[in-house]
């Protein structure tokens, strides 16, 4: 039996989690948009919560504060987290790579209509082995190619982490650009 939370409680109202690993993965690709730290706020608290979570401004802050911490699977962020770190993984550009180690690792087959807590999936994903292709993509985009003295081997390994490397990508999706929208309704009471 896990302990995965379900519910949130402010004051007396309980608001359900959409706990379900692909909201949490909007989440993420929310939390990486250029868009107003606000309307960035309120999404996330609508994508967590639904229509309900947005009804009690009053509750907004602690419901972010919940909406934060429920991502980051209850862990508090520490200083050295906040730090640049070189980000590795993207859930989106990575997406073949997740399903693929998590069938390789675990037997498991994500589809379209699998559900999935998302603290479970975080564990699963954190859990990956070495062997899995994520974590060898992975392992070639953290290489430092400065430790290789041999000109050909070098060109090699960089030529290798040119073909895995992220792309930045600063567009819209058509999701952001609808909770926009919606969110622009919601801030003129509509």
């Amino acid at each position: 039996m896990n302990s995965y939370p379900k519910y949130a409680q402010v004051k007396n109202r309980k608001y359900e989690i959409n706990t379900d690993f692909r909201i949490a993965i909007q989440c993420d690709r929310l939390a990486k948009s250029n868009i107003k730290d606000e309307e960035r706020a309120l999404a996330i608290i609508y994508l967590i919560f639904g229509d309900k979570g947005l009804e009690n401004s009053q509750d907004w802050n602690e419901l972010l504060t919940i909406s934060l911490k429920y991502l980051s699977c209850g862990k508090d962020k520490k200083e050295d987290d906040e730090e640049e770190q070189e980000i590795d993984m993207d859930f989106e550009q990575d997406w073949e790579y997740i399903r693929t180690s998590f069938f390789y690792d675990y037997n498991v087959k994500i589809k379209q209509n699998t559900y999935m807590h998302w603290w479970e999936f975080y564990n699963l994903l954190c859990g990956l082995s070495d062997k899995c292709i994520l974590n060898r993509v992975r392992f070639v985009r953290n290489f430092d190619v400065e430790q290789i003295k041999d000109s050909k081997e070098k060109e090699k390994w960089i030529k290798q982490k040119e073909q895995v490397a992220l792309k930045k990508e600063n567009m819209k999706t058509a999701e952001e650009k609808r909770l926009d929208e919606l969110f622009e309704k919601q801030l003129r009471g509509g």
